[in-house]
C-alpha cells in the first residue's frame, strides 16, 4: 500500500535571487514530499516569509490568517529600472539628496487605500497571459490601474541615497509600485535595491516549526450535532443539525479530522471534507 504524504504547515524563508518555485523544490527534496504548495509568491529579487504546506494542507490556503503582509523595503535613489527592482536597472545617476522631514511626511500619507499601476514585470495577467511574460519578449503592455491598502506605514532609515521603511498591506499590493508613488511624490526617482517579507498575517518564520492549522484559520467554528460517520464518509448534512445556522463559511472539528463547511440558501455543502490534523 503507498504510503500517504504528511500533513504540515510551516513558513520558509526565501532567500534573495531565487524563484519561489524553485526555492520549493529544494524544501520538496528536505522533506522527501511530492505534493507542496505556497501563498503568496516572492519576486526572485525579494525574499522572507513564504507559507508552505504539504499534503491536504495545500488546500487551506484560502482560509488562512495571511493578511495584512508586512514588507521591509530599501528604496534607491537615482537608479531606474524597468521592473522597480535592481534586476532590470536600466540607470544609475547620482541623486540629490532628500529632505528626512519630506521622506517622513510623504510616508505618512501613504496610509489606505492607494491607487497605483502594476509592473510591467508582474504577474498581473492581460487577455490571460502573464505581464511579466509579455514584458520579457518585448511586447508593449498597457498596465490598468490597481487598488491597495496600506494599514501601516513607517520609516526605519535614511543614508542616502537609500531610503528604508516597513509597510504593511492588503494581499496583492506590490510593494514595488508603492516605492514608485513615493519616490514621485518626492520628485526623484528611484528603484527598490531590497525587499524583504516579516510576516503574512499571523505566520513569521520560525525556522520552519511546524503549524497547527487549526489555530490560523480564518473560519469560524461551529458545532454539529449528528454524527461524525456521517461527515467523516462525506455524507450530506441537514442544516438542523449545526449550531450556527447563519449563512457563511464555517470549521467543523474533531479530534482527528476537521472539515471546511459552507451553509447557503439554507442548504450545507463542503468547501474541505475531512483533512486529518
Amino acid at each position: 500500500m503507498k504510503q500517504q504524504e504528511p500533513n504540515r504547515l510551516f513558513v520558509i524563508k526565501k532567500p534573495i535571487f531565487i524563484s519561489s518555485n524553485f526555492y520549493l523544490k529544494r524544501i520538496k527534496r528536505k522533506f522527501k514530499v511530492k505534493k507542496a504548495g505556497f501563498s503568496g509568491t516572492l519576486d526572485p529579487f525579494a525574499k522572507g516569509c513564504l507559507i508552505t504546506a504539504f499534503g491536504q494542507y495545500t488546500k487551506l490556503f484560502r482560509f488562512l490568517k495571511k493578511v495584512p503582509k508586512t514588507y521591509r523595503a530599501t528604496l534607491w535613489l537615482g537608479t531606474s529600472s524597468l521592473s522597480g527592482d535592481i534586476e532590470n536597472v536600466t540607470s544609475i545617476e547620482t541623486a540629490d539628496k532628500v529632505k528626512l522631514e519630506d521622506i517622513k511626511n510623504e510616508l505618512e500619507k501613504l496610509r489606505g487605500d492607494i491607487t497605483y499601476t502594476p509592473p510591467i514585470y508582474s504577474a498581473k495577467k492581460i487577455d490571460g497571459i502573464r505581464a511579466y511574460e509579455l514584458a520579457r519578449e518585448g511586447r508593449e503592455i498597457k498596465m490598468k490601474p490597481s487598488t491597495m491598502h496600506v494599514y501601516d506605514i513607517k520609516f526605519i532609515s535614511y543614508r542616502h541615497p537609500f531610503i528604508t521603511f516597513e509597510s504593511s498591506v492588503s494581499e496583492g499590493s506590490y510593494i514595488r509600485s508603492l516605492a514608485q508613488v513615493l519616490v514621485t511624490n518626492l520628485n526623484a526617482v528611484g528603484t527598490l535595491s531590497s525587499l524583504d517579507r516579516l510576516n503574512e498575517g499571523e505566520f513569521y518564520f520560525e525556522n520552519e516549526k511546524e503549524l497547527n492549522p487549526l489555530e490560523y484559520l480564518d473560519v469560524e467554528d461551529n458545532v454539529y450535532t449528528g454524527s461524525k460517520e456521517w461527515i467523516e464518509f462525506g455524507k450530506k448534512i441537514d442544516i438542523s443539525y449545526l449550531e450556527k445556522k447563519e449563512e457563511g463559511e464555517y470549521l467543523i472539528k474533531f479530534d482527528d479530522f476537521f472539515s471546511i463547511i459552507l451553509v447557503k440558501n439554507e442548504k450545507v455543502s463542503y468547501l474541505l471534507n475531512k483533512v486529518k490534523l
